[in-house]
C-alpha cells in the first residue's frame, strides 16, 4: 500500500500542528489515492482525526461530507466540537426531529438517517440528498455487533454510491480484514488502516482488600504470580461465606487519590448501583479549592437556567467532584457531568457501561468494578470487546503518560478472570443484519424483486455465512470439477448407442432371469424322475453328480459301479468320476442320468477300496487300474436333459447376447468403464444436490425473512403484486421497530380525532417497550385514549398471529399503563409534578417522551394523512418538546 505523499491541496502541519502517528498517514494517503478505509485502532488512539481529515479536505474542494454517528448523543456532540473546530455556520445536524442547517458542508447525522436518505435514492446513484458529498464518515463502525442497530449500518454501506469515499472508524476487532475485504466486494476499493498502537499505554491494576497491586506481569502477557499466591493463602481476604471480600468504593478511591490515578470512570452495571455509590462516597472531597469555585459557579449557572434539572442527592457531590452518569438521569445533567469531567473538575464519574460508547470522556483511569453482568439468560463474564471499550477510556492524550485500568476482586471474580480478560483479543464483529417491514416496503418502491434479492445477498450477514459455508463451497467446486471431467469424457459418446447398448444390457439381464427360472421348474421335475430311474440304474449307468465333496464347479459325469442299500432310506451308489475319484452319492446328489449312453464296462473285479466308508459324502482317490475306466466316461454334452422352453429360452439368451456382444460400444473394449462413470456421474449429482440444499438453507436466510415480510404485507394490503399499496407507502414513511403495525394504526383512522394531548398519549402507547411489572404511573388515562387504543387490539391480534405464522418476531407495542403521563406532559403538568407521580426513572421518562415525539414528527410527512392528523400531530410536539425533553442546538 505504498500511495503517493498527500496532496499538497492541504498543509497537513496547519491543519495538525503534531507529528501525525503512522496509521493516520496511511490512512490519509489512502483517502487521497481515492481509496475508501477502514480504521482499526484502540479507543482514544486518535481515529476522529481521518474523519476531520476527510472533512478539511471536503471544505477546500468545495465539497461536502457527511458525518454519522449510532447515537444522538453523539451526534450532538460532534455538532458541538465541530461547530468549535470548523466555525458555527459549517455545521449541520439532522436527526430524527431536529434539523439544524442541513445544507452545511459537514451535515452530522445518525446513521439511521443517512440510511433513510439513501432509501430516497436509486441504489448506487448520487440522488438529490448526496449531491457535493465527497466522503461520509461512518463513526463507530463496530456498531454493526448492536442487534437494534447493527442493519442500519450494513444498509448504509450498502446503499452507498461507490464514488462516495467510506471512512470507516472502529475500535478494535478481531475481524477486520473480513469487513474490509466485505467494503471491497460491496462498495469499491477499500484500504484497511489496522494499529494496535495506544498513545497513552495501559498499564493494569487489581484492587482488594489488601491493596493495589499490578494485574499482570513484567512482559503483560500472564497474571501477576503475586496474586496467585495472595489467591492461595486468603486469609484476610474472605468474607462471612468463605468467599473473597469486594474492598469498598472509598477504599479503593482513596488507593487511586494517593497514587495521583484521578480522575477515573469508575464503572458499575446497575443505574442503582452507581446511585448508591454517589451516596456513599458524596462526603469526600476530591477536589481542591480553585476547581471547587470553578465547579461552583458552573453548576451554579446551570441551576440557575434549568431550576428543575438538578438531580436530587447529586448536587452537593458534583461540588465536590463526584457525579453518576447513567440513561435513568435526565440528559441535560449528563451533558452539564460531561462537559465538567471533560474539563477535569470532576475525578469520579460512576458510569454504567453505555458511557464507554463513544462518548469523548476520557480519564486517567477506569475502574471495572465487576468482570460479569445480568443478561436474559442470566449472569456471564464480560466479552473482550467490552472489557477493551471499558478500558480503553483510560489514558487521556497529551495529558497522561500512562493510562490505568483497575479490576477489583469480588466474592465471584478475582484476579484469574480480570487477567484472562485484560491478555484477551478483540470479539470478532457479528453481523445482526435483519430484513424490516420498511426496508421490504422502501426496496420495492424503486427495485424489482430480483434487484431487491441481489441487495439483501450483499449484506455482511449474507458474507459471513459464505464464509463459514467455505469447506462446503469448496467440496461443491471439488464435485464439479470431477462431473465434469466425466461428462466431458461420456461427451464423445452417441447418446443413441448407449441408449441401445443399454436397452440391449437390460433385455439380456431379464432374459437370463427367465433361463434361471425355467431351469430351476426344469431340475424339480427332473429330480421327481431321476428317484424312479435310479430304482433301476444297474452298473455301468451314466450319472451326473453335484456334491459339496465334488470339487468340481459344474456337475460331474460318473459310472454306477456298485447300489448298497440302506435300511429305511434311500440307497447308496459307489460311483467312479471323471476325475479318477470313488464317490458315496445318494439320490440327492444326482443331478442327472444318462440312459441313452451306452453303459460304460465296469469289470467286477473292480471293487471300491476298502477305506471307503459306505457312507454318503466320502471320496477316495482312484488307482491305475480304475484311471483307464475314468478315461473312458464320454462327455455327455448334447445328451444332457433340457425341456424344450429351456432350450429355446437358452436360444434366445445366446441371441441378445450375440447382439450385444457386435454392439460397437462393446467391442470398443472399455464399456464397463463408460458404466462405471454413468454410475459415477448419478452419484456426484446426488451429493452436489444434497450440499447445495443444507448452503441453500443456511446462506438464504436473510431472503426467507424477506419473503416472509412480504407474505404478512400482501395479507394486509400493503403490496399489491409487488408494488407497495397506499399502506405501503404510508408504512414505508415511517421509521419503526414495526413499520406495518405503526402504518396500519394511522391507517385505520382511529388517532384522525383525537385532540392534540390525547394523540400523543396514543403515539407513546405504539413506541413504549413493555414496561417493568414494578413500574408505576400515578395518573389516569383518559377515555378517548383508552376506547382509541381498545378498537387497535383486533389489528394488533391479527399482525401477531401471522407474525407467528411466519416466524417474525418483530414488536407490536401498546402500552396503557405508563403513557397517562404523557397526556399529563402535553396538557402542562410541570416536571417535578410529573417525575413524582412516577416510579420511573428521569432518564426513561425523557426517553418516553422523546420517543413520542420521533413518532408525532413523522405523522405530517406520511402519505395519504388527513390534514387534521397532521395538524393535530404538529400541536402535540409544540405540547411535549420543551426542557428537558427538547434538545437544544444554539
Amino acid at each position: 500500500m505504498n500511495y503517493p505523499v498527500p496532496s499538497s491541496e492541504i498543509d497537513l502541519k496547519s491543519v495538525f500542528p503534531f507529528e501525525l502517528d503512522q496509521f493516520q498517514q496511511e490512512a490519509i494517503a489512502s483517502l487521497n489515492a481515492g481509496r475508501s478505509v477502514v480504521v482499526c485502532a484502540p479507543t482514544g488512539s486518535g481515529k476522529t482525526l481521518i474523519g476531520e481529515y476527510a472533512i478539511y479536505r471536503a471544505l477546500s474542494r468545495g465539497k461536502r461530507v457527511f458525518y454519522t454517528t449510532p447515537l444522538k448523543a453523539l451526534s450532538n456532540q460532534k455538532l458541538r466540537d465541530f461547530r468549535e473546530k470548523f466555525g458555527f455556520d459549517q455545521v449541520g445536524l439532522l436527526t430524527g426531529d431536529a434539523s439544524v442547517n442541513r445544507d452545511a458542508p459537514i451535515l452530522v447525522m445518525t446513521t439511521e438517517i443517512f440510511r433513510n436518505m439513501l432509501y430516497g435514492t436509486p441504489i448506487g446513484q448520487i440522488g438529490i440528498s448526496l449531491v457535493d458529498v465527497e466522503a461520509v464518515v461512518l463513526d463507530e463502525c463496530h456498531y454493526m455487533n448492536d442487534r437494534q442497530r447493527g442493519t442500519v449500518w450494513e444498509e448504509s454501506i450498502i446503499y452507498c454510491p461507490r464514488e462516495v469515499q467510506l471512512v470507516a472508524l472502529s475500535a478494535t476487532v478481531a475481524n477486520s480484514d473480513q469487513l474490509t475485504d466485505w467494503l471491497n466486494r460491496v462498495h469499491g476499493p477499500t484500504d484497511l488502516i489496522y494499529s494496535d498502537f495506544r498513545p497513552v499505554p495501559l498499564e493494569f491494576h487489581y484492587c482488594n482488600p489488601k491493596g493495589l497491586f499490578p494485574l499482570l506481569n513484567d512482559s503483560n502477557s500472564k497474571i501477576n504470580p503475586r496474586l496467585i499466591k495472595r489467591g492461595k493463602k486468603g486469609s484476610g481476604e474472605r468474607g462471612k461465606a468463605g468467599r473473597p471480600e469486594a474492598p469498598g468504593i472509598i477504599y479503593t478511591l482513596s488507593q487511586l487519590q494517593q497514587r495521583d490515578m484521578l480522575p477515573a470512570i469508575y464503572f458499575i452495571f446497575s443505574r442503582r448501583g452507581c446511585d448508591k455509590a454517589v451516596e456513599e462516597v458524596g462526603d469526600l472531597w476530591l477536589v481542591n479549592n480553585d476547581e471547587s469555585q470553578i465547579l461552583r459557579r458552573q453548576i451554579d449557572d446551570f441551576l440557575s437556567r434549568n431550576p428543575d434539572a438538578g438531580r436530587t442527592g447529586q448536587i452537593k457531590p458534583l461540588y465536590r467532584g463526584i457525579a453518576a452518569h447513567h440513561a435513568g438521569i435526565l440528559p441535560a445533567w449528563k451533558v452539564l457531568v460531561e462537559e465538567l469531567f471533560q474539563q477535569g473538575l470532576i475525578k469520579v464519574v460512576f458510569a454504567t457501561e453505555t458511557l464507554a460508547a463513544g462518548i469523548n470522556m476520557p480519564a486517567r483511569t477506569t475502574v471495572i468494578s465487576t468482570l460479569s453482568k445480568r443478561t436474559d439468560n442470566g449472569h456471564r463474564l464480560l466479552k473482550a470487546s467490552e472489557f477493551l471499550q471499558m478500558s480503553g477510556r483510560a489514558g487521556r492524550r497529551g495529558m497522561d503518560l500512562q493510562g490505568y485500568v483497575v479490576t477489583v476482586q469480588t466474592p465471584f471474580e478475582g484476579a484469574k478472570e480480570a487477567a484472562y480478560l485484560a491478555t484477551s483479543a478483540a470479539d470478532p464483529l457479528v453481523s445482526q443484519f435483519t430484513p424490516s417491514y420498511g426496508m421490504v416496503l422502501n426496496l420495492l418502491q424503486t427495485h424489482s424483486l430480483e434487484q431487491t434479492r441481489e441487495l439483501i445477498e450483499r449484506s455482511f450477514g449474507q458474507y459471513m455465512a459464505t464464509l463459514h459455508l467455505r469447506p462446503e463451497y469448496d467440496e461443491i467446486a471439488e464435485i464439479q470439477a470431477e462431473l465434469t471431467q466425466i461428462q466431458d469424457e461420456l461427451a464423445a459418446i452417441d447418446e443413441n448407442e448407449l441408449a441401445l447398448y443399454e436397452k440391449l444390457r437390460q433385455r439380456l439381464k431379464v432374459e437370463r432371469h427367465i433361463l434361471r427360472t425355467l431351469q430351476e421348474q426344469a431340475r424339480e421335475d427332473r429330480q421327481e424322475q431321476l428317484v424312479m430311474m435310479l430304482d433301476f440304474a444297474v452298473s455301468g449307468t451314466l450319472l451326473s453328480l453335484k456334491d459339496k465333496n465334488i470339487t468340481a464347479t459344474l456337475p460331474m459325469t460318473a459310472v454306477l459301479v456298485h447300489k448298497a442299500p440302506n435300511t429305511g432310506q434311500a440307497s447308496y451308489f459307489v460311483c467312479l468320476g471323471q476325475d479318477n475319484r470313488w464317490y458315496v452319492v445318494t439320490n440327492a446328489d444326482v443331478v442327472d442320468l444318462y440312459a441313452e449312453l451306452p453303459r460304460v464296462e465296469v469289470s467286477v473285479d473292480i471293487i471300491p477300496p476298502s477305506e471307503l466308508a459306505l457312507k454318503r459324502g466320502q471320496c477316495v482317490r482312484g488307482n491305475q487300474e480304475t484311471a483307464a475306466i475314468a478315461q473312458s466316461i464320454p462327455d455327455p454334452g448334447e445328451f444332457m436333459y433340457m425341456p424344450q422352453e429351456v432350450v429355446e429360452q437358452l436360444s434366445r439368451v445366446n441371441a441378445v447376447q450375440a447382439q450385444l456382444e457386435s454392439h460397437p460400444l462393446h467391442q470398443s473394449g472399455n464399456i464397463g468403464t463408460i458404466f462405471k462413470r454413468r454410475a459415477r456421474c448419478v452419484e456426484l449429482e446426488a451429493e452436489l444436490e444434497e450440499i447445495q440444499g443444507q448452503i441453500e438453507q443456511h446462506s438464504q436466510r436473510h431472503w426467507e425473512e424477506f419473503l416472509n415480510l412480504i407474505q404478512i404485507l400482501q395479507h394486509f394490503g400493503g403490496l399489491d403484486n409487488l408494488v407497495p399499496t397506499q399502506l405501503g407507502q404510508m408504512a414505508a414513511a415511517i421509521r419503526g421497530e414495526n413499520e406495518l403495525w405503526l402504518g396500519l394504526v394511522i391507517a385505520s383512522g382511529e388517532l384522525n380525532n383525537l385532540d392534540p394531548h390525547h394523540l400523543a398519549a396514543a403515539a407513546a402507547a405504539l413506541v413504549t417497550e413493555t414496561p417493568r411489572p414494578d413500574s408505576k404511573v400515578n395518573f389516569g388515562l383518559s377515555e378517548d385514549v383508552a376506547d382509541a387504543l381498545k378498537k387497535l387490539q383486533g389489528i394488533r391480534r391479527q399482525i401477531f398471529q401471522l407474525q407467528r405464522r411466519y416466524n417474525v418476531t418483530l414488536p407490536i407495542w401498546l402500552e396503557f399503563e405508563l403513557i397517562a403521563m404523557v397526556e399529563q406532559w402535553a396538557l402542562g403538568v410541570e416536571w417535578v409534578e410529573l417525575c413524582a407521580n412516577t416510579t420511573l426513572d428521569e432518564g426513561d421518562v425523557v426517553r418516553i417522551l422523546r420517543r413520542t415525539l420521533d413518532l408525532l414528527s413523522q405523522i405530517p410527512h406520511v402519505p395519504h394523512v388527513p390534514d387534521s392528523l397532521r395538524r393535530n400531530a404538529q400541536r402535540a410536539m409544540q405540547l411535549i418538546d420543551r426542557f428537558p425533553v427538547n434538545e437544544t442546538m444554539e
